[in-house]
């Protein structure tokens, strides 16, 4: 294979999806396994939708991917020059001519093809039009063939052939001398010498003008790979109703670039029966051989779970700088230390993204803890009072507080009132958490250390006796 040149273009008509970005992603592993150069180009010709703000979320997501380029950004409103240099090259060679067509001429003979069950293609009335020209705004149309076939041997689809006369002497340059979409990409790509297209399969019906372009151009033809495109759940087009946020929205909701990355390749890749994979093994693996040719269905559980399994793969230490700003998000004024990284190894088997586990780690680190109501009720009972007392007493004997001690003493309450080890843990577990949904409770009094374990029990008895205060002293037993 020769050396491989990948581009992905984005228009900065709004933030980064989950479409673009596996776009992206597709590019780049496969440029990085072939150690070619993957390139940016922004194209912004579109003057009224193209934002800077919708720039830099495109460049501040790729970032955060990860998605390194090695040439760009380029900006294709930086270039018109060179585009409009080609459409003169074409109109001095014969390959294009002027359109003086207006817009409301166009729309009547369209609506006539249509009701004359014609195609509503141009109909080439500027197409040989001798000079001198009128004196007023046009067009550029090309030139297409009127006959023979234009193919596509599809690195994805396979071959895919076009009748030339089913296609349209399209506009390159409309009358305020900006290029069209069409003629534009052709530029880029054969002035940037780009060897591979890789994109979604929306674009096949682009593809054969962008070859007639390019012959016409006289540039090198590159591979193209029509990808297929991801659906919901309902099989249509992937939208926001169905869960599809922009990438910099999965990333304030605490899923990690790699989870993200791992589950977008398998919308449409595979590898055997492998789901999991490292950056590192993407790279090695990745092929367009594996490509399928139906669409991906996005599933947002899957892409939790995949998540899951990813932060699950990282220790605690590295995984703590990135929870760290979710916890002071949620007003705590949290460092890095072992009590950080005890909650990250409790927690990460149940929590499936950053802001998940930031929500259950918030019971570690509030200054009074809130009872869950129906927990109170349940287990914060009078009878318990005593046990508090006495599980307090054994807390304030001991040295270090631990986990073999904390264990020993709880476990010896239990024995000693003859109760089961639920009912003295699941207790202990609302009073220092609030719930009685957290880690084990010895991890949870390990995590809290012995002082704040007093002080959340002793708020915990001082609740019980208000409780039954307010309800005249009675045990409701």
């Amino acid at each position: 294979m020769k050396h491989v040149r990948t581009r992905f273009p984005p228009s900065p008509t709004g933030f980064l999806h989950i479409g673009g970005a596996r776009t992206a992603l597709f590019n780049w592993l496969f440029t990085r396994h072939h150690g070619g150069e993957f390139i940016l180009r922004i194209e912004d010709t579109d003057v009224v939708r193209s934002t800077g703000e919708a720039v830099q979320a495109i460049l501040e997501s790729l970032h955060w991917l990860g998605l390194n380029w090695d040439e760009g950004p380029f900006f294709q409103s930086d270039r018109l020059s060179i585009y409009r240099e080609h459409v003169e090259g074409l109109l001095s060679q014969g390959k294009a001519y002027r359109c003086y067509c207006t817009p409301e001429e166009l729309a009547e003979r369209r609506k006539r093809a249509l009701q004359e069950k014609k195609k509503p293609k141009y109909d080439g009335k500027c197409r040989n039009l001798p000079p001198p020209y009128p004196d007023g705004p046009y067009a550029v149309r090309f030139k297409c063939p009127q006959q023979g076939q234009t193919a596509i041997d599809d690195l994805v689809k396979g071959r895919i052939v076009f009748e030339n006369a089913e296609l349209d002497d399209l506009i390159i340059q409309r009358s305020d001398g900006v290029p069209t979409y069409n003629f534009a990409v052709v530029v880029d790509d054969g002035t940037m010498g780009i060897t591979h297209v890789i994109r979604g399969d929306d674009h096949v019906t682009n593809t054969p003008k962008q070859i007639l372009l390019f012959e016409a151009l006289e540039y090198s033809l590159p591979r193209f790979a029509h990808v297929p495109m991801i659906l919901g759940a309902d099989r249509t087009r992937l939208s926001k109703r169905h869960g599809a946020e922009s990438v910099l929205d999965y990333r304030e909701m605490g899923y990690l670039p790699e989870g993200l990355l791992n589950y977008l390749v398998r919308l449409g890749w595979s590898y055997g029966d492998q789901e999991i994979f490292s950056i590192g093994e993407l790279i090695e693996k990745f092929s367009l051989k594996n490509v399928g040719k139906s669409a991906g269905v996005f599933n947002p559980e899957k892409l939790r779970a995949i998540n899951g399994e990813h932060m699950k793969m990282l220790k605690a230490r590295d995984l703590a700088p990135r929870l760290l700003p979710f916890l002071r998000a949620r007003g705590y004024e949290v460092r890095e230390g072992e009590k950080v990284n005890k909650i990250i190894r409790n927690l990460r088997e149940r929590a499936k993204t950053l802001g998940e586990m930031a929500d259950q780690a918030e019971c570690f680190f509030k200054e009074e803890i809130e009872y869950n109501r129906d927990a109170a009720d349940k287990f914060l009972r009078p009878e318990m009072i005593d046990i508090i007392e006495e599980l307090m007493e054994g807390f304030k004997g001991m040295t270090d507080a631990s986990k073999a001690e904390v264990e020993s003493l709880i476990r010896g309450v239990a024995e000693r009132r003859e109760v089961k080890l639920v009912n003295v843990a699941q207790p202990v577990r609302v009073a220092l958490t609030g719930s009685t949904v957290s880690p084990g409770i010895f991890e949870v009094i390990d995590i809290l250390g012995k002082g704040e374990t007093v002080k959340r029990l002793e708020r915990a008895r001082v609740f019980i006796r208000d409780s039954v205060t307010s309800r005249g002293g009675k045990n409701e037993n």
